[in-house]
Protein backbone atom coordinates (compact mmCIF):
# COMPACT_ATOMS: atom_id res chain seq x y z
CA UNK A 1 0.00 0.00 0.00
CA UNK A 2 2.79 2.41 0.95
CA UNK A 3 4.65 1.47 -2.25
CA UNK A 4 1.61 2.41 -4.38
CA UNK A 5 1.27 5.71 -2.47
CA UNK A 6 4.93 6.64 -2.99
CA UNK A 7 4.76 5.62 -6.66
CA UNK A 8 1.68 7.81 -7.17
CA UNK A 9 3.36 10.75 -5.43
CA UNK A 10 6.44 10.32 -7.60
CA UNK A 11 4.38 10.30 -10.80
CA UNK A 12 2.53 13.43 -9.65
CA UNK A 13 5.78 15.28 -8.86
CA UNK A 14 7.30 14.27 -12.22
CA UNK A 15 4.23 15.48 -14.10
CA UNK A 16 4.11 18.80 -12.21
CA UNK A 17 7.85 19.29 -12.78
CA UNK A 18 7.35 18.86 -16.55
CA UNK A 19 4.52 21.40 -16.52
CA UNK A 20 6.63 23.80 -14.45
CA UNK A 21 9.34 23.69 -17.12
CA UNK A 22 6.81 24.48 -19.85
CA UNK A 23 5.20 27.35 -17.96
CA UNK A 24 8.54 28.81 -16.82
CA UNK A 25 9.50 29.17 -20.49
CA UNK A 26 6.29 31.15 -21.04
CA UNK A 27 6.37 33.45 -18.02
CA UNK A 28 10.08 33.90 -17.29
CA UNK A 29 11.01 35.81 -20.50
CA UNK A 30 8.29 38.41 -19.91
CA UNK A 31 9.25 38.70 -16.23
CA UNK A 32 12.91 39.27 -17.15
CA UNK A 33 12.00 41.87 -19.81
CA UNK A 34 9.92 43.80 -17.25
CA UNK A 35 12.73 43.68 -14.67
CA UNK A 36 15.28 44.90 -17.25
CA UNK A 37 12.95 47.76 -18.25
CA UNK A 38 12.38 48.55 -14.57
CA UNK A 39 16.11 48.98 -13.94
CA UNK A 40 16.69 50.95 -17.16
CA UNK A 41 14.14 53.13 -18.98
CA UNK A 42 10.80 52.58 -17.20
CA UNK A 43 11.30 52.38 -13.41
CA UNK A 44 8.31 51.01 -11.47
CA UNK A 45 7.41 51.56 -7.80
CA UNK A 46 8.88 48.93 -5.48
CA UNK A 47 5.49 47.79 -4.14
CA UNK A 48 4.19 47.27 -7.66
CA UNK A 49 7.27 45.38 -8.86
CA UNK A 50 7.09 43.07 -5.79
CA UNK A 51 3.42 42.45 -6.57
CA UNK A 52 4.41 41.67 -10.16
CA UNK A 53 7.03 39.13 -9.06
CA UNK A 54 4.60 37.49 -6.61
CA UNK A 55 1.94 37.47 -9.34
CA UNK A 56 4.40 35.82 -11.75
CA UNK A 57 5.17 33.10 -9.16
CA UNK A 58 1.45 32.42 -8.65
CA UNK A 59 0.90 32.33 -12.43
CA UNK A 60 3.73 29.80 -12.86
CA UNK A 61 2.44 27.57 -10.04
CA UNK A 62 -1.18 28.01 -11.04
CA UNK A 63 -0.70 27.24 -14.75
CA UNK A 64 1.47 24.20 -13.94
CA UNK A 65 -1.14 22.68 -11.63
CA UNK A 66 -3.92 23.74 -14.00
CA UNK A 67 -2.31 22.06 -17.04
CA UNK A 68 -1.72 18.88 -15.07
CA UNK A 69 -5.41 18.93 -14.13
CA UNK A 70 -6.35 19.45 -17.78
CA UNK A 71 -4.24 16.43 -18.80
CA UNK A 72 -5.84 13.99 -16.35
CA UNK A 73 -9.30 15.56 -16.10
CA UNK A 74 -10.47 17.89 -18.89
CA UNK A 75 -8.83 16.15 -21.88
CA UNK A 76 -10.11 12.64 -21.00
CA UNK A 77 -13.62 14.07 -20.49
CA UNK A 78 -13.45 15.67 -23.95
CA UNK A 79 -12.24 12.49 -25.65
CA UNK A 80 -14.83 10.32 -23.88
CA UNK A 81 -17.67 12.71 -24.70
CA UNK A 82 -16.61 13.04 -28.34
CA UNK A 83 -16.64 9.27 -28.82
CA UNK A 84 -19.85 8.83 -26.83
CA UNK A 85 -21.79 11.49 -28.76
CA UNK A 86 -20.84 9.99 -32.13
CA UNK A 87 -21.55 6.39 -31.09
CA UNK A 88 -25.12 7.37 -30.17
CA UNK A 89 -25.86 7.93 -33.90
CA UNK A 90 -28.47 10.50 -32.91
CA UNK A 91 -27.92 13.97 -34.26
CA UNK A 92 -30.21 15.64 -31.72
CA UNK A 93 -28.07 14.26 -28.88
CA UNK A 94 -24.93 15.59 -30.58
CA UNK A 95 -26.56 19.02 -31.00
CA UNK A 96 -27.96 19.33 -27.46
CA UNK A 97 -24.82 17.98 -25.77
CA UNK A 98 -22.58 20.08 -28.02
CA UNK A 99 -24.47 23.26 -27.09
CA UNK A 100 -24.22 22.46 -23.37
CA UNK A 101 -20.53 21.50 -23.52
CA UNK A 102 -19.57 24.51 -25.64
CA UNK A 103 -21.33 26.91 -23.29
CA UNK A 104 -19.99 25.39 -20.07
CA UNK A 105 -16.37 25.03 -21.23
CA UNK A 106 -16.33 28.62 -22.50
CA UNK A 107 -17.78 29.93 -19.22
CA UNK A 108 -14.86 28.27 -17.42
CA UNK A 109 -12.14 29.68 -19.73
CA UNK A 110 -9.75 31.91 -17.70
CA UNK A 111 -8.62 34.00 -20.71
CA UNK A 112 -12.23 35.00 -21.42
CA UNK A 113 -12.74 36.15 -17.82
CA UNK A 114 -9.56 38.26 -18.05
CA UNK A 115 -10.65 39.92 -21.31
CA UNK A 116 -14.22 40.47 -20.10
CA UNK A 117 -12.87 41.99 -16.87
CA UNK A 118 -10.68 44.36 -18.88
CA UNK A 119 -13.62 45.41 -21.10
CA UNK A 120 -15.75 46.01 -17.99
CA UNK A 121 -12.94 48.01 -16.33
CA UNK A 122 -12.04 50.14 -19.35
CA UNK A 123 -15.70 50.96 -20.15
CA UNK A 124 -16.51 51.63 -16.45
CA UNK A 125 -19.20 48.94 -16.56
CA UNK A 126 -20.92 50.08 -19.79
CA UNK A 127 -20.16 46.62 -21.17
CA UNK A 128 -20.38 44.30 -18.18
CA UNK A 129 -18.13 41.30 -17.63
CA UNK A 130 -21.13 38.96 -17.28
CA UNK A 131 -22.68 40.06 -20.59
CA UNK A 132 -19.43 39.49 -22.51
CA UNK A 133 -18.87 36.04 -20.92
CA UNK A 134 -22.44 34.88 -21.62
CA UNK A 135 -22.66 36.26 -25.19
CA UNK A 136 -19.28 34.80 -26.13
CA UNK A 137 -20.15 31.41 -24.60
CA UNK A 138 -23.37 31.27 -26.64
CA UNK A 139 -21.30 31.86 -29.79
CA UNK A 140 -18.84 29.12 -28.82
CA UNK A 141 -21.71 26.67 -28.17
CA UNK A 142 -23.42 27.27 -31.53
CA UNK A 143 -20.26 27.04 -33.62
CA UNK A 144 -18.97 24.01 -31.69
CA UNK A 145 -22.10 22.15 -32.76
CA UNK A 146 -21.63 23.23 -36.40
CA UNK A 147 -17.99 22.13 -36.20
CA UNK A 148 -18.97 18.69 -34.87
CA UNK A 149 -21.64 18.31 -37.57
CA UNK A 150 -19.01 19.22 -40.17
CA UNK A 151 -16.85 16.29 -39.02
CA UNK A 152 -19.79 13.87 -39.00
CA UNK A 153 -21.02 14.88 -42.46
CA UNK A 154 -17.54 15.40 -44.00
CA UNK A 155 -18.26 19.01 -45.00
CA UNK A 156 -15.08 20.76 -46.25
CA UNK A 157 -13.48 22.95 -43.58
CA UNK A 158 -12.40 25.68 -46.02
CA UNK A 159 -15.97 26.14 -47.31
CA UNK A 160 -17.42 26.41 -43.80
CA UNK A 161 -14.75 28.94 -42.78
CA UNK A 162 -15.34 30.93 -45.98
CA UNK A 163 -19.08 31.18 -45.22
CA UNK A 164 -18.46 32.10 -41.57
CA UNK A 165 -15.99 34.90 -42.36
CA UNK A 166 -18.12 36.27 -45.22
CA UNK A 167 -20.97 36.65 -42.71
CA UNK A 168 -18.62 38.19 -40.12
CA UNK A 169 -17.24 40.83 -42.49
CA UNK A 170 -20.70 41.51 -43.88
CA UNK A 171 -22.01 42.24 -40.35
CA UNK A 172 -18.84 44.19 -39.48
CA UNK A 173 -20.01 47.08 -41.66
CA UNK A 174 -22.87 47.66 -39.22
CA UNK A 175 -20.87 47.70 -35.99
CA UNK A 176 -18.56 50.25 -34.37
CA UNK A 177 -14.75 50.06 -34.31
CA UNK A 178 -14.86 49.44 -30.54
CA UNK A 179 -17.08 46.38 -30.82
CA UNK A 180 -15.16 45.07 -33.84
CA UNK A 181 -11.93 45.04 -31.81
CA UNK A 182 -13.63 43.46 -28.77
CA UNK A 183 -15.37 40.78 -30.89
CA UNK A 184 -12.14 39.58 -32.56
CA UNK A 185 -10.27 39.75 -29.24
CA UNK A 186 -13.04 37.68 -27.63
CA UNK A 187 -12.54 35.03 -30.31
CA UNK A 188 -8.82 34.76 -29.55
CA UNK A 189 -9.25 34.90 -25.78
CA UNK A 190 -11.93 32.21 -25.65
CA UNK A 191 -9.73 29.57 -27.25
CA UNK A 192 -7.33 29.43 -24.32
CA UNK A 193 -5.65 26.99 -21.95
CA UNK A 194 -8.88 25.26 -20.87
CA UNK A 195 -11.03 25.38 -24.02
CA UNK A 196 -8.39 24.25 -26.54
CA UNK A 197 -7.40 20.90 -24.92
CA UNK A 198 -11.10 20.07 -24.43
CA UNK A 199 -12.11 20.95 -28.00
CA UNK A 200 -9.07 19.18 -29.50
CA UNK A 201 -9.91 16.07 -27.46
CA UNK A 202 -13.56 16.31 -28.53
CA UNK A 203 -12.50 16.51 -32.19
CA UNK A 204 -10.16 13.53 -31.83
CA UNK A 205 -12.93 11.55 -30.10
CA UNK A 206 -15.40 12.21 -32.93
CA UNK A 207 -12.91 11.91 -35.82
CA UNK A 208 -11.32 8.69 -34.50
CA UNK A 209 -14.54 6.77 -35.18
CA UNK A 210 -14.22 7.42 -38.93
CA UNK A 211 -13.15 4.43 -41.01
CA UNK A 212 -11.15 6.60 -43.41
CA UNK A 213 -7.75 7.12 -41.73
CA UNK A 214 -6.80 10.20 -43.76
CA UNK A 215 -10.17 11.88 -43.08
CA UNK A 216 -9.80 11.05 -39.38
CA UNK A 217 -6.33 12.67 -39.31
CA UNK A 218 -7.53 15.83 -41.09
CA UNK A 219 -10.67 16.20 -38.98
CA UNK A 220 -8.67 16.02 -35.75
CA UNK A 221 -7.92 19.68 -36.48
CA UNK A 222 -10.25 22.51 -37.45
CA UNK A 223 -12.84 22.32 -34.68
CA UNK A 224 -11.08 25.11 -32.74
CA UNK A 225 -11.05 27.16 -35.96
CA UNK A 226 -14.80 26.82 -36.51
CA UNK A 227 -15.60 27.35 -32.84
CA UNK A 228 -13.54 30.55 -32.61
CA UNK A 229 -15.77 32.29 -35.18
CA UNK A 230 -18.72 32.08 -32.76
CA UNK A 231 -17.65 34.86 -30.36
CA UNK A 232 -17.00 37.26 -33.25
CA UNK A 233 -20.49 36.70 -34.63
CA UNK A 234 -22.36 36.94 -31.32
CA UNK A 235 -20.53 40.05 -30.05
CA UNK A 236 -21.10 41.83 -33.38
CA UNK A 237 -24.77 40.81 -33.38
CA UNK A 238 -25.07 42.01 -29.75
CA UNK A 239 -23.71 45.43 -30.73
CA UNK A 240 -26.11 45.69 -33.69
CA UNK A 241 -29.21 44.58 -31.76
CA UNK A 242 -28.42 46.78 -28.76
CA UNK A 243 -27.90 49.72 -31.16
CA UNK A 244 -24.93 50.81 -29.06
CA UNK A 245 -23.37 54.01 -30.33
CA UNK A 246 -19.69 54.74 -29.89
CA UNK A 247 -18.60 54.18 -26.32
CA UNK A 248 -15.67 55.76 -24.57
CA UNK A 249 -13.21 54.41 -22.07
CA UNK A 250 -9.93 55.10 -20.33
CA UNK A 251 -7.40 53.49 -18.03
CA UNK A 252 -6.52 54.82 -14.61
CA UNK A 253 -2.90 54.38 -13.55
CA UNK A 254 -3.43 55.53 -9.99
CA UNK A 255 -2.67 52.10 -8.60
CA UNK A 256 -4.35 51.51 -5.25
CA UNK A 257 -2.06 51.44 -2.19
CA UNK A 258 -2.18 48.45 0.15
CA UNK A 259 -0.74 47.99 3.68
CA UNK A 260 1.37 45.07 2.42
CA UNK A 261 2.33 43.41 -0.87
CA UNK A 262 0.20 40.34 -0.11
CA UNK A 263 -3.02 42.26 0.69
CA UNK A 264 -4.33 42.64 -2.90
CA UNK A 265 -3.91 38.88 -3.42
CA UNK A 266 -5.88 38.05 -0.27
CA UNK A 267 -8.54 40.59 -1.26
CA UNK A 268 -9.34 39.01 -4.67
CA UNK A 269 -9.02 35.36 -3.55
CA UNK A 270 -12.63 34.80 -2.29
CA UNK A 271 -14.26 36.41 -5.34
CA UNK A 272 -12.11 34.50 -7.83
CA UNK A 273 -12.59 31.20 -5.97
CA UNK A 274 -16.36 31.64 -6.15
CA UNK A 275 -16.24 32.49 -9.86
CA UNK A 276 -14.10 29.43 -10.65
CA UNK A 277 -16.42 27.11 -8.68
CA UNK A 278 -19.44 28.43 -10.61
CA UNK A 279 -17.50 28.07 -13.88
CA UNK A 280 -16.37 24.45 -13.34
CA UNK A 281 -19.53 23.15 -11.61
CA UNK A 282 -21.60 22.71 -14.84
CA UNK A 283 -18.75 20.75 -16.46
CA UNK A 284 -18.51 18.50 -13.39
CA UNK A 285 -22.27 17.86 -13.39
CA UNK A 286 -22.24 17.12 -17.14
CA UNK A 287 -19.41 14.61 -16.64
CA UNK A 288 -21.26 12.89 -13.77
CA UNK A 289 -24.43 12.58 -15.88
CA UNK A 290 -22.52 11.22 -18.89
CA UNK A 291 -20.61 8.76 -16.70
CA UNK A 292 -23.86 7.44 -15.22
CA UNK A 293 -25.58 7.14 -18.62
CA UNK A 294 -22.73 6.31 -21.01
CA UNK A 295 -19.11 6.04 -19.78
CA UNK A 296 -19.53 3.87 -16.67
CA UNK A 297 -15.83 4.30 -15.83
CA UNK A 298 -13.96 2.12 -13.37
CA UNK A 299 -13.57 3.55 -9.89
CA UNK A 300 -9.87 4.25 -10.51
CA UNK A 301 -10.49 6.13 -13.79
CA UNK A 302 -13.44 8.02 -12.27
CA UNK A 303 -11.40 9.18 -9.23
CA UNK A 304 -8.49 10.19 -11.50
CA UNK A 305 -10.73 12.51 -13.53
CA UNK A 306 -12.21 14.02 -10.36
CA UNK A 307 -8.68 14.67 -9.12
CA UNK A 308 -7.94 16.31 -12.46
CA UNK A 309 -10.91 18.67 -12.02
CA UNK A 310 -9.72 19.50 -8.48
CA UNK A 311 -6.21 20.35 -9.77
CA UNK A 312 -7.82 22.41 -12.54
CA UNK A 313 -9.74 24.38 -9.90
CA UNK A 314 -6.69 25.00 -7.69
CA UNK A 315 -4.50 25.99 -10.64
CA UNK A 316 -7.14 28.27 -12.12
CA UNK A 317 -7.62 30.13 -8.82
CA UNK A 318 -3.86 30.64 -8.35
CA UNK A 319 -3.46 31.77 -11.95
CA UNK A 320 -6.32 34.30 -11.88
CA UNK A 321 -5.26 35.68 -8.47
CA UNK A 322 -1.72 36.20 -9.81
CA UNK A 323 -3.04 37.91 -12.95
CA UNK A 324 -5.54 40.21 -11.25
CA UNK A 325 -3.50 41.21 -8.21
CA UNK A 326 0.02 41.43 -9.66
CA UNK A 327 0.44 41.07 -13.40
CA UNK A 328 -2.04 43.24 -15.32
CA UNK A 329 -1.25 46.56 -13.62
CA UNK A 330 2.45 46.30 -14.48
CA UNK A 331 1.72 45.37 -18.11
CA UNK A 332 -0.36 48.53 -18.55
CA UNK A 333 2.15 50.66 -16.66
CA UNK A 334 5.12 49.48 -18.77
CA UNK A 335 3.23 50.11 -22.03
CA UNK A 336 2.13 53.55 -20.84
CA UNK A 337 5.63 54.61 -19.71
CA UNK A 338 7.35 53.30 -22.86
CA UNK A 339 4.94 55.21 -25.12
CA UNK A 340 5.51 58.36 -23.04
CA UNK A 341 9.23 58.33 -23.96
CA UNK A 342 8.42 59.80 -27.40
CA UNK A 343 10.53 57.13 -29.11
CA UNK A 344 8.02 55.14 -31.14
CA UNK A 345 10.59 52.60 -32.33
CA UNK A 346 11.18 51.44 -28.71
CA UNK A 347 7.49 50.54 -28.32
CA UNK A 348 7.54 48.68 -31.66
CA UNK A 349 10.80 46.85 -30.81
CA UNK A 350 9.65 45.80 -27.31
CA UNK A 351 6.32 44.72 -28.82
CA UNK A 352 8.12 42.48 -31.33
CA UNK A 353 10.32 40.92 -28.62
CA UNK A 354 7.29 40.29 -26.37
CA UNK A 355 5.48 38.65 -29.29
CA UNK A 356 8.45 36.39 -30.05
CA UNK A 357 8.86 35.11 -26.49
CA UNK A 358 5.21 34.96 -25.44
CA UNK A 359 4.31 32.25 -27.94
CA UNK A 360 7.32 29.98 -27.44
CA UNK A 361 5.67 28.20 -24.54
CA UNK A 362 2.01 29.20 -24.45
CA UNK A 363 0.49 26.21 -22.60
CA UNK A 364 -2.20 25.56 -25.23
CA UNK A 365 0.42 25.83 -28.00
CA UNK A 366 2.29 22.94 -26.40
CA UNK A 367 -0.92 20.88 -26.41
CA UNK A 368 -1.53 21.63 -30.10
CA UNK A 369 2.06 21.13 -31.32
CA UNK A 370 2.36 17.80 -29.51
CA UNK A 371 -0.95 16.70 -31.06
CA UNK A 372 0.23 17.81 -34.52
CA UNK A 373 3.37 15.67 -34.16
CA UNK A 374 1.38 12.70 -32.80
CA UNK A 375 -1.42 12.78 -35.40
CA UNK A 376 1.02 13.20 -38.32
CA UNK A 377 3.39 10.53 -36.88
CA UNK A 378 6.24 13.06 -36.74
CA UNK A 379 5.80 14.24 -40.36
CA UNK A 380 5.23 17.80 -39.12
CA UNK A 381 7.79 18.51 -36.40
CA UNK A 382 6.65 20.63 -33.48
CA UNK A 383 9.87 22.69 -33.51
CA UNK A 384 9.13 23.95 -37.02
CA UNK A 385 5.58 24.90 -36.01
CA UNK A 386 6.85 26.73 -32.90
CA UNK A 387 9.36 28.80 -34.90
CA UNK A 388 6.67 29.72 -37.46
CA UNK A 389 4.26 30.70 -34.67
CA UNK A 390 6.91 32.74 -32.87
CA UNK A 391 7.63 34.83 -35.97
CA UNK A 392 3.90 35.21 -36.66
CA UNK A 393 3.06 36.48 -33.17
CA UNK A 394 6.11 38.77 -33.10
CA UNK A 395 4.84 40.38 -36.30
CA UNK A 396 1.27 40.53 -34.93
CA UNK A 397 2.27 42.50 -31.82
CA UNK A 398 4.56 44.72 -33.95
CA UNK A 399 1.71 45.60 -36.32
CA UNK A 400 -0.56 46.24 -33.31
CA UNK A 401 1.93 48.76 -31.90
CA UNK A 402 2.20 50.48 -35.29
CA UNK A 403 -1.61 50.66 -35.46
CA UNK A 404 -1.74 52.38 -32.06
CA UNK A 405 1.05 54.84 -32.88
CA UNK A 406 -0.33 55.78 -36.32
CA UNK A 407 -3.95 56.98 -35.79
CA UNK A 408 -4.87 56.66 -39.48
CA UNK A 409 -4.37 52.88 -39.42
CA UNK A 410 -7.46 51.00 -38.21
CA UNK A 411 -7.87 47.38 -37.14
CA UNK A 412 -9.91 46.38 -40.21
CA UNK A 413 -7.05 47.58 -42.46
CA UNK A 414 -5.16 44.50 -41.20
CA UNK A 415 -8.02 42.08 -40.50
CA UNK A 416 -9.87 42.35 -43.83
CA UNK A 417 -6.92 41.67 -46.18
CA UNK A 418 -5.43 39.27 -43.63
CA UNK A 419 -8.48 37.03 -43.48
CA UNK A 420 -9.01 37.29 -47.25
CA UNK A 421 -5.46 35.95 -47.77
CA UNK A 422 -6.00 33.27 -45.09
CA UNK A 423 -9.29 32.10 -46.66
CA UNK A 424 -7.85 32.09 -50.21
CA UNK A 425 -4.91 29.99 -49.03
CA UNK A 426 -7.32 27.31 -47.73
CA UNK A 427 -8.12 26.40 -51.36
CA UNK A 428 -4.46 25.71 -52.22
CA UNK A 429 -3.07 24.26 -48.98
CA UNK A 430 -3.44 20.58 -47.93
CA UNK A 431 -6.55 20.13 -45.76
CA UNK A 432 -4.49 19.01 -42.77
CA UNK A 433 -2.56 22.29 -42.74
CA UNK A 434 -5.77 24.32 -43.04
CA UNK A 435 -7.09 22.79 -39.82
CA UNK A 436 -3.71 23.13 -38.07
CA UNK A 437 -3.28 26.78 -39.12
CA UNK A 438 -6.74 27.93 -38.04
CA UNK A 439 -6.51 25.97 -34.79
CA UNK A 440 -3.12 27.57 -34.13
CA UNK A 441 -4.67 31.01 -34.61
CA UNK A 442 -6.98 30.40 -31.68
CA UNK A 443 -4.33 28.65 -29.62
CA UNK A 444 -1.67 31.37 -30.03
CA UNK A 445 -3.74 33.91 -28.13
CA UNK A 446 -3.40 32.21 -24.74
CA UNK A 447 -2.96 33.34 -21.10
CA UNK A 448 0.15 35.46 -21.63
CA UNK A 449 -1.43 37.30 -24.57
CA UNK A 450 -4.73 37.82 -22.77
CA UNK A 451 -2.93 39.16 -19.70
CA UNK A 452 0.35 40.97 -20.22
CA UNK A 453 0.26 41.73 -23.97
CA UNK A 454 -3.33 43.05 -23.80
CA UNK A 455 -2.52 45.24 -20.79
CA UNK A 456 0.68 46.43 -22.50
CA UNK A 457 -1.24 47.46 -25.64
CA UNK A 458 -3.86 49.30 -23.57
CA UNK A 459 -1.14 51.16 -21.68
CA UNK A 460 0.44 52.27 -24.97
CA UNK A 461 -2.97 53.36 -26.33
CA UNK A 462 -3.69 55.40 -23.19
CA UNK A 463 -0.36 57.20 -23.51
CA UNK A 464 -0.29 57.89 -27.27
CA UNK A 465 -1.97 61.16 -28.23
CA UNK A 466 -4.86 60.61 -30.65
CA UNK A 467 -5.27 56.92 -29.73
CA UNK A 468 -8.45 55.55 -28.17
CA UNK A 469 -7.92 52.85 -25.54
CA UNK A 470 -11.17 51.10 -26.54
CA UNK A 471 -10.50 51.13 -30.29
CA UNK A 472 -6.71 50.81 -30.28
CA UNK A 473 -6.07 49.15 -26.88
CA UNK A 474 -8.14 46.16 -27.92
CA UNK A 475 -7.44 44.28 -31.14
CA UNK A 476 -3.98 42.94 -30.25
CA UNK A 477 -5.41 39.48 -29.44
CA UNK A 478 -7.22 39.58 -32.80
CA UNK A 479 -3.92 40.25 -34.57
CA UNK A 480 -2.19 37.45 -32.66
CA UNK A 481 -5.00 35.09 -33.72
CA UNK A 482 -4.75 36.18 -37.38
CA UNK A 483 -1.05 35.93 -38.22
CA UNK A 484 -0.60 32.16 -37.59
CA UNK A 485 -3.40 31.47 -40.11
CA UNK A 486 -1.23 32.91 -42.87
CA UNK A 487 2.18 31.77 -41.59
CA UNK A 488 1.29 28.10 -41.04
CA UNK A 489 -0.60 27.84 -44.33
CA UNK A 490 2.49 29.19 -46.12
CA UNK A 491 4.41 26.47 -44.24
CA UNK A 492 1.83 24.03 -45.61
CA UNK A 493 2.47 25.24 -49.17
CA UNK A 494 6.21 24.72 -48.64
CA UNK A 495 5.56 21.14 -47.43
CA UNK A 496 3.29 20.58 -50.45
CA UNK A 497 5.94 21.79 -52.91
CA UNK A 498 8.61 19.67 -51.21
CA UNK A 499 6.36 16.60 -51.30
CA UNK A 500 5.76 17.06 -55.05
CA UNK A 501 9.49 17.46 -55.73
CA UNK A 502 10.23 14.43 -53.56
CA UNK A 503 7.67 12.43 -55.53
CA UNK A 504 9.36 13.37 -58.78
Amino acid sequence: MLQIYYKGSELFLNAITEKLKEVLLAVLPITLIVLVLNFTITPIENDLIFRFILGAILIILGLSIFLFGVDIGITPIGTLMGGSLTKSNRIWILVVAGLALGFFISIAEPDLHILAGQVDFVTSGSISKVSIVVIVSIGIAIMLVLGLLRIVYNYPLNKLLTIAYLIIFGLAFFTSSEFLAISFDASGATTGALTVPFILALAVGVASLKKNGKASEEDSFGLVAVTSTGPILTVIIMSILSKTDEISGSLEFNIAKFPSVIDPFIQVLPTISGEVILALLPLLLTFLIFNFISFKLTRKAFVRILKGLLYTFIGLVLFLVGVNAGFMDVGGMVGHDLAALDNSWIVVLIGFILGLVVILAEPAVYVLTHQIEDVTSGYIRRGVVLIALSIAVGMAVTLSMIRIIVPEIQLWHFLLPGYLIAILLTYFVPNLFVGIAFDAGGVASGPMTATFILAFAQGVAESVEGANVLVDGFGVIAMVALMPLITLQILGLIFKVKSVKGGL
